[in-house]
């Protein structure tokens, strides 16, 4: 038996004292592969050691902590008997290794936990941040890897998400410094389930076989969690090792396989094998159930007949699960996938034990507890420490900012690769295979869905602002949510559930843990104004690196619901004439004109500064029920949230596609008193852009708490002029500045 040394399981993750809790556990000194299942168990991506007395935070995950545990992804109620399943998760490590298999097993695995609830997927979301990519942003080597990585990961999006066939129908893209050679992967999906069917992932039943199913069990992804549980050094080729290598078709194949073996009633319960592998779906399966499980690792297909016990309990290979069997019933189960062309082996049973026990050529490899392993994971805190930038943000001043013209600004705007558009990132995926995409990328603030069965609609969203966050966490936490609901809100969904994946640095370093702390009390105070619980969600810890910790990045998923999926309405104006308005409420403070922590100080003036300006959560439900009505009543032809690049850039975008242009006259607000820059470009939340037909009636307000305002009405010059009580402030060709926007990614690849 190998010798247990400090060298051996430090190089594991584990401190000295969580090896010596292993040793309380069971009472005497592990093997090998005891190590290295607590190991990947207890890493931070498996066991949220520093995150999860944070994320008690969130009324749904605290009450699952304190009951009976978390399934693979939350379910939402949305009538007729059918429950929406969506979640969200990070590739961040892998995918700055191996970017192509890196985006592409993200992608797989989160498909796998909606699949494993007995949802049938129906679609995906991602969410990425790359480094500059522009010329002159970095070093030539540095913009080349950021460009590679990009390219990669985009291409094993879309290479897996294309072939495994469902559709990729929105996301979102960020570039900054902070994230150079760092790059953030959030891969999200969206599935649909009949209530009652419904799968858990509890074991149960003493003496019911355990199955083995999917793809053979090779050497790649060993120790993936704990990979994804430490900083990653710079072209840290070593990790390559640590990357799954995904197969799109053997997954079409396990889905399918999967959702029929279900609807026979043969199934027990059923789990992914994704980080941690075996170990992780042995070990969750029996604590969540209260029983155990004999496994027998000489019946698990595998790709090399040498492969150790070790190995074969860490490895990440794609495409595979577990599942449990009523006795009795299992060939109905093997038959099933079989019939698919997918493995399915017995491999062992469960028992009475509560414990795993493992055997390799007839040996005993481990003998755990399941519970100290997925439930006693030890928790730490940091003591947090306020970064030393927040206090000075506070005291940013606009008035300091050189003049920039209008114009010339919003050219910057449109070539910024953050806010361009991502037309060449979504052209490279299949948003409409399944066909049940009924608002296809780019047009609208959000995607709808009109799933087959039902009359309903489902908008998705998946959003994020690291520079908000960074800059003031707690209200920054706030408006990525605030972001998210109003983009589902104006397609016409009444915002109802989140999901959420959280991105930051290293929880060791006070700073870092500060904002981590800060940002999840504003995500959970903003859920639950809205009433849009957290269902499921993820964190990914240490994306840092030799430039720092990358921006603190939570990103939201949101989930709406429209009453009837034909009603949904874009953004992109109709090319008859239309009447614009802009629907508010009115803000209690107006910090820094709305330019602190904006995309327009980044973009134009190189600067980042300042903070943004905090929203009003209970109005921010309000306007999202009020749009969402508007919408159903069809009294509205479009509608757009103003956000990154302020009202002139929402107008813009509304204008573009159809070469149109407008002439708007800005409100005389006498509680609004901010800078022209401000009144163009500043990020105010709870602002939205509806158009009805020209000369119509205006939508009625249902609530005192919200504002209307007439901005002016769209034309076909395609010239956008903008006057306020100074005179004309803006007017710029809305074609040719559609063509930057539009071709900006394009022409920096060099790809069509």
């Amino acid at each position: 038996m190998a010798t247990i040394t400090k060298e051996v399981y430090h190089s594991m993750g584990l401190r000295d004292s969580e090896y010596d809790l292993i040793l309380q556990h069971l009472g005497r000194t592990p093997t090998l592969t005891e190590v290295g299942m607590f190991a990947v168990m207890w890493s931070e991506h498996c066991g949220y050691k520093y995150s999860r007395p944070i994320l008690r935070y969130f009324s749904r995950y605290k009450a699952a902590m304190d009951g009976g545990g978390h399934e693979n992804a939350g379910v939402v109620d949305i009538g007729d008997n059918l429950g929406v399943v969506m979640k969200v998760e990070s590739h961040n490590h892998p995918s700055a290794v191996e970017p192509y298999q890196g985006a592409a097993t993200g992608v797989g695995g989160i498909i796998r936990d909606i699949f494993t609830m007995g949802a049938r997927p129906i679609a995906a979301l991602n969410s990425l941040r790359f480094g500059p990519i522009r010329d002159g942003e970095g070093s030539p080597e540095e913009i080349k890897r950021n460009r590679f990585l990009f390219d990669g990961v985009v291409h094993g999006i879309s290479g897996y998400g294309n072939c495994v066939g469902v559709p990729t129908v929105g996301g979102e893209v960020m570039f900054h410094p902070s994230y150079s050679g760092r790059p953030l992967v959030n891969a999200m999906c969206v599935g649909l389930v009949e209530l009652d069917q419904i799968a858990t992932a509890g074991a149960g039943g003493l003496g019911n076989p355990v199955i083995y199913l999917g793809s053979e069990t090779g050497k790649d992804g060993i120790h993936g969690a704990t990979f994804a549980s430490e900083e990653l050094e710079d072209e840290d080729q070593s990790k390559r090792p640590n990357v799954q290598i995904g197969d799109p078709f053997a997954e079409k194949q396990l889905i399918e396989a999967t959702l029929e073996a279900l609807k026979t009633g043969a199934i027990h319960s059923i789990q992914d094998m994704g980080a941690a592998g075996l170990t992780c779906s042995t070990i969750e399966m029996s604590a969540k159930g209260g029983v155990g499980m004999e496994v027998d690792l000489d019946l698990v297909p595998m790709r090399e007949s040498d492969m150790s016990g070790y190995e074969l309990m860490l490895s990440e290979s794609q495409e595979r699960m577990l599942c449990v069997a009523h006795k009795g019933r299992e060939q109905e189960v093997l038959d099933v996938f079989h019939k698919w062309g997918v493995h399915a082996v017995v491999i062992g049973h469960v028992t009475d034990t509560n414990r795993v026990r493992v055997t390799r050529h007839g040996e005993l490899i481990a003998d755990v507890p399941a519970k100290a392993l997925a439930d006693e994971c030890p928790t730490y805190v940091t003591e947090p420490a306020v970064p030393s930038w927040i206090d000075s943000a506070k005291r940013f001043d606009p008035a300091t900012l050189p003049q920039v013209d209008h114009a010339e600004a919003m050219k910057r705007l449109a070539l910024a690769p953050t806010l361009a558009s991502k037309k060449w990132v979504f052209q490279q995926y299949d948003h409409q295979v399944q066909t049940q995409t009924a608002l296809l990328p780019g047009v609208g603030d959000a995607a709808v869905l009109a799933p087959r069965g039902t009359q309903k609609g489902l908008a998705v969203k998946i959003d994020g602002n690291g520079r908000w966050v960074n800059q003031d966490p707690y209200n920054g936490g706030m408006l990525i949510v605030a972001e998210a609901a109003r983009n589902v809100a104006c397609t016409g969904g009444r915002p109802v559930a989140v999901t959420d994946g959280l991105n930051y640095g290293n929880p060791e370093i006070p700073e870092n843990y500060w904002i981590f702390e800060r940002s999840v009390k504003g995500l959970a105070d903003a859920c639950e104004a809205m009433q849009t619980p957290v269902i499921s969600g993820n964190v990914s810890f240490y994306n840092h690196g030799d430039r720092g910790a990358v921006l603190p990045t939570p990103m939201i998923g949101m989930l709406g619901i429209l009453e009837d999926a034909s009603k949904r309405v874009g953004l992109v104006l109709p090319k008859e004439p239309v009447d614009l308005y802009l629907v508010r409420y009115q803000h209690d403070e107006v910090p820094q004109h709305g330019l602190g922590a904006s995309a327009y100080l980044a973009e134009v003036h190189g600067i980042e500064d300042g903070v943004p300006a905090p929203p009003n959560m209970a109005k921010e439900r309000i306007l999202c029920d009020q749009l969402a009505q508007w919408v159903h009543d069809q009294a509205i032809l479009a509608a757009h949230d103003i956000s990154e690049g302020g009202l002139a850039f929402a107008v813009a975008e509304m204008l573009g596609p159809n070469g149109l242009g407008a002439d708007l006259t800005l409100p005389k607000l006498p509680e609004f008193d901010v800078s022209e820059a401000g009144w163009l470009f500043g990020e105010f939340p709870g602002w939205v852009l509806i158009a009805v037909q020209s000369g119509a009636d205006v939508p009625l307000l249902q609530s005192q708490d919200l504002n209307l305002n007439r901005l002016g009405e769209s034309n076909g010059t395609g010239t956008l002029n903008v006057k306020a009580e100074s005179g004309s402030i803006l007017s710029i060709d809305t074609v040719e500045w559609f063509g930057w926007h539009t071709n900006c990614l394009t022409q920096i690849t060099g790809t069509p």
